[in-house]
């Protein structure tokens, strides 16, 4: 389990897929699920999935990402945004290995892999009482953090330059690279929206 930590747009869904594409488990597609994305009343079933009838508009079956993700990896984006309730149900997921879809009685054996990624500051969140301590310490395994670009030196011209050769070859064109002028001011440039700022910026270019 690998927990990465960092500012929006350091590239943390880049890492996640990195790490999976390294793994054993890269056979299979990783399943991602962004916890901000869906709202709380759906995520449950979004995770778990439901059978027929469990709720009014529960018309058929429905099989969860963690079913999806069976013998892959699940990447849980924005784990910080979970509802407490949720963080039980996965803690669960976590020590058991198995989960019972929504309005089922029958559990569900799965071997997943979690990559979690966050902004938020978690272990302050435990303190406060937004984050369970036990599921914390349970994703808290492997982790990574990834400091904003403008702590990263002369990465910003190493990402500039594959940045460059990345959207040259989608737009067919032929760029090389930057001028002596062009690398000083990204060096001097604080890039407050980190990676996705910087791939912008190149795009527009």
């Amino acid at each position: 389990t690998v927990l990465i930590t960092g500012e929006s747009g350091t590239g943390k869904d880049l890492v996640a897929r990195t790490i999976h594409a390294l793994s054993s488990r890269r056979e299979r597609a990783m399943v991602v699920v962004n916890c901000a994305a869906i709202p709380e009343t759906l995520l449950e079933s979004e995770l778990f999935g439901h059978v027929k009838g469990a709720f009014t508009g529960a018309g058929r079956r429905k099989v969860g990402q963690f079913e999806i993700a069976d013998g892959s990896t699940l990447f849980l984006d924005e784990i910080g945004e979970m509802p407490i309730a949720l963080q039980v149900k996965l803690l669960r997921v976590l020590q058991e290995r198995e989960f019972h879809p929504v309005g089922s009685e029958t559990p569900v054996k799965v071997d997943v892999r979690i990559v979690a990624a966050t902004n938020r500051d978690l272990a302050a969140m435990v303190q406060s009482g937004a984050f369970r301590e036990d599921l914390y310490y349970r994703i808290h395994v492997v982790p990574i953090h990834l400091p904003p670009l403008r702590e990263r030196g002369d990465d910003v011209v190493l990402l500039a330059q594959y940045l460059l050769e990345m959207h040259a070859r989608r737009m067919g064109r032929r760029l090389t690279g930057f001028s002596r002028a062009a690398m000083d001011r990204m060096r001097a440039y604080s890039w407050p929206g980190n990676v996705r700022e910087l791939s912008n910026v190149i795009e527009r270019a």
